[in-house]
């Protein structure tokens, strides 16, 4: 079943679809870098937000699964002119609310052909056993028809640090 994109989200829709591919992981509080891949699912019911799960694991030196890492689930949601909120759920035991702007830089037969969105937590909750994240920085971007993004984050003591970065090809289609 095709579902129609609202047209609130038209700024967002180069996101949509099944991402795959592959990233470092790494902070101060890690004993080296090591590479991951994620699996990054944004979709749409039709209803005026896009719905975000993502999953990530360890790999090793040939490319393979070692462990499962981080999940995460949520929502997107356009806002006036542009903005956006993005809504996070971890199971370690915190919540963050994102917020941001999407810039378009590529238009071609009315597809959006070039994009980032760059965001800044607006707010995190977390539970009395999770890591404490005081702040984070994400952008992600679409170039040459794949999605790279980006994460720092203020954690564990730390100021801003990079922490994650992936290079994501199109699986399938939304």
């Amino acid at each position: 079943m095709t579902v129609k994109l609202h047209p609130d989200l038209a700024p967002l829709s180069w996101l949509v679809g099944t991402w795959v591919g592959v990233g470092v992981v790494g902070y101060p509080s890690m004993e080296s870098d090591i590479q991951v891949g994620q699996e990054l699912s944004i979709h749409s019911d039709g209803r005026p937000f896009l719905i975000h799960w993502s999953r990530t694991w360890e790999l090793d030196d040939q490319g393979e699964r070692v462990r499962p890492l981080a999940l995460e689930s949520g929502f997107w949601r356009p806002r006036p002119d542009n903005e956006v909120e993005l809504l996070l759920a971890h199971p370690t035991g915190f919540l963050e609310s994102w917020f941001g702007k999407v810039t378009i830089t590529g238009l071609e037969n009315a597809a959006i052909t070039g994009a980032r969105v760059e965001l800044k937590t607006d707010a995190i909750l977390r539970t009395a056993s999770a890591k404490v994240v005081d702040s984070g920085e994400r952008i992600y971007g679409l170039v040459d028809g794949n999605i790279g993004w980006v994460y720092d984050m203020a954690a564990e003591g730390h100021t801003m640090k990079s922490h994650a970065s992936f290079h994501l090809t199109k699986a399938m289609s939304p």
